[in-house]
């Protein structure tokens, strides 16, 4: 059996997921800032990791930024919705 569909899906979801809360938290600081690169990259090493263990090969990579974008936009339109009340 190919756990292939199941495991790109658990690395997406990892990677959505997971750029979410910092996203949330990136939107709290000053642009460019330490903390603001820290929590845009936070995530990359266990990215990385997950796509190796589950042996993906370099073609899965722009899905992952993809959706570690869309988890920094998301993350971060929740803080400032939030912020408005």
């Amino acid at each position: 059996m190919n756990n292939q569909p199941v495991q790109l899906t658990l690395l997406l979801l990892f990677t959505l997921l997971s750029n979410t809360p910092l996203g949330y938290l990136r939107q709290g600081v000053k642009k460019r800032s330490p903390l603001w690169f820290l929590y845009i990259h936070l995530s990359i090493p266990f990215i990385i990791a997950l796509r190796l263990y589950f042996d993906f090969n370099w073609h899965i990579i722009p899905l992952t930024i993809g959706c570690a974008v869309i988890g920094q936009l998301s993350g971060g339109s929740l803080r400032k919705r939030n912020e408005r009340g």
